[in-house]
């Protein structure tokens, strides 16, 4: 079976969405169908061309401004393909358009996951661009789905507040679970791997370090991940000159063998977002048996209710009542919420469990 997996931008300038788009391609892969990306040309392809190895791609040319996101011939090459189902993965670029296109002209199943961008923190910034989408494309592509697909439960109602949709199919990420948990040492470390993004809440993050002055008591926080220009130099103006004196480095973009490096010394990790659909790097984590300090409006209520995470709010002040919450665990605490993080992940996002459910969805809307 030919699966389309259509996305504005094949790499890490689509963020959290790129990331599924590549999990959920080699997934595929593994499974026996045929997996094709199709997306947006950008300047960063070919760096990140590694991460959709041994997967058909095609990217077509740019077409007028970046944020619209028109695709000259895209349509066209979709329909060429001769797919049997095709996924859209983000909306709000004009790609929703030619994902609707496809689906009007070949009659063949099309499911569309928002990626969080349904939620209330998303739909109401960047208004303007927002209402005209929804005007000139959107609509159209929301009534041309034959199924819109969702993390949570959370992101299903969201789903159907925007667009009247209950059709909706509810399957998580799924995460790969590494043999080997983590092996935190000292000093004691949280990590935070996000996009650098003012969604990711990181700057009130470090004014709540500095607040709870987690450095001062042995802790060491490590902040990892890629953004825009703008946003990495307004992270780095709220570090200061000197970071590490608070017990905090920023190391910039993490994959890989790197990323895992770093999951294995953590004690924690962190994540103070605003808004999210489902967070891989709390998954991944989990995976690696380490458990989370991170927002409560991140829709994982199992993390809390399973002992794996402890939630606070987004304010700096608040970012620091949670910090000293964790810096007074002791150890068998800490082992126990290790514990429940990897359990949690087995149980609910191994990669298996998940597939399995693809592969039922795939072949039912194939039938």
């Amino acid at each position: 079976m030919r699966i389309g997996l259509l996305t504005a931008w094949a790499n890490r300038a689509n963020g959290g969405v790129f990331e599924a788009v590549a999990t959920h391609a080699a997934m595929l892969a593994e499974l026996g169908f045929t997996p094709h990306v199709f997306a947006l040309a950008h300047p960063d392809d070919e760096r990140d061309s590694v991460r959709l190895e041994g997967i058909e791609v095609t990217r077509v040319p740019v077409l007028g401004p970046k944020i619209v996101g028109f695709g000259k011939g895209l349509t066209r090459r979709l329909i060429e393909a001769r797919l049997d189902v095709l996924h859209l993965h983000g909306i709000w670029t004009h790609v929703s358009a030619d994902g609707a296109g496809w689906a009007r002209a070949t009659g063949r199943p099309y499911i569309i996951s928002p990626h969080g961008m349904f939620d209330d923190w998303t739909v109401n910034r960047g208004k303007v661009k927002k209402t005209v989408a929804r005007a000139w494309f959107e609509r159209r592509n929301w009534k041309a789905a034959t199924v819109f697909h969702a993390l949570t439960g959370q992101e299903a109602a969201n789903t159907t507040s925007v667009t009247g949709c209950r059709n909706i199919e509810i399957i998580p990420n799924g995460i790969a679970i590494p043999e080997q948990c983590s092996q935190p040492g000292n000093p004691p470390t949280m990590v935070c791997i996000a996009r650098i993004h003012a969604v990711k809440n990181l700057v009130s993050l470090v004014e709540g370090w500095r607040i709870a002055r987690a450095g001062e008591q042995g802790w060491r926080l490590v902040l990892a991940g890629w953004g825009a220009d703008a946003d990495v130099a307004r992270l780095k103006a709220a570090l200061g000159e000197a970071p590490e004196s608070d017990g905090i480095s920023f190391v910039g973009p993490v994959y890989g063998e790197a990323k895992d490096r770093l999951l294995a010394q953590a004690s924690f990790v962190v994540l103070p977002s605003l808004s999210e659909a489902l967070p891989m790097g709390i998954l991944e984590a989990w995976a690696a048996g380490v458990p989370s300090l991170m927002s409560n409006v991140i829709p994982l209520p199992e993390g809390f209710t399973s002992g794996a995470a402890i939630g606070m709010g987004t304010a700096p002040a608040e970012i620091a009542e949670g910090l000293r919450e964790v810096i007074s665990l002791n150890g068998p605490a800490r082992e126990a919420m290790a514990t429940a993080a990897r359990s949690l992940a087995i149980e609910h996002f191994s990669t298996q469990a998940i597939a399995d459910r693809w592969t039922s969805l795939y072949r039912s809307l194939a039938d």
